[in-house]
């Protein structure tokens, strides 16, 4: 059960960052490809919609959102530590793979 107690969390001051895993098409009926966006947000309601706000503002027309979780530690490898990091400062980052 997720408590907003910070003695639960190992760091009180990190953001929960989100994972949402996909499909996108930058044309509606096209073909879809892989995509992770990583965010901070306070819920998984609102990951989403930062989700997909962030995906139509980047001209992708669709999205087929399959998984989203929250990471539990800095990745190591690249695209995924920089986008980390740039969740870590606010910002939404979409790593499309074409």
């Amino acid at each position: 059960m997720d408590s907003d107690n910070d003695n639960v969390h190992d760091s009180s001051d990190a953001p929960a960052i989100f994972i949402i895993i996909g499909q996108t098409s930058r044309r509606k009926g096209g073909d879809m490809s892989p995509v992770h966006v990583m965010l901070a947000a306070p819920d998984e309601d609102t990951a989403v919609r930062l989700c997909l706000d962030a995906l139509s503002s980047k001209g992708f027309a669709e999205a087929d959102l399959d998984q989203i979780g929250l990471m539990d530690g800095a990745p190591v490898e690249e695209p995924h530590a920089s986008a980390y990091q740039g969740s870590l400062e606010g910002e939404v980052a979409v790593i499309a793979f074409d």
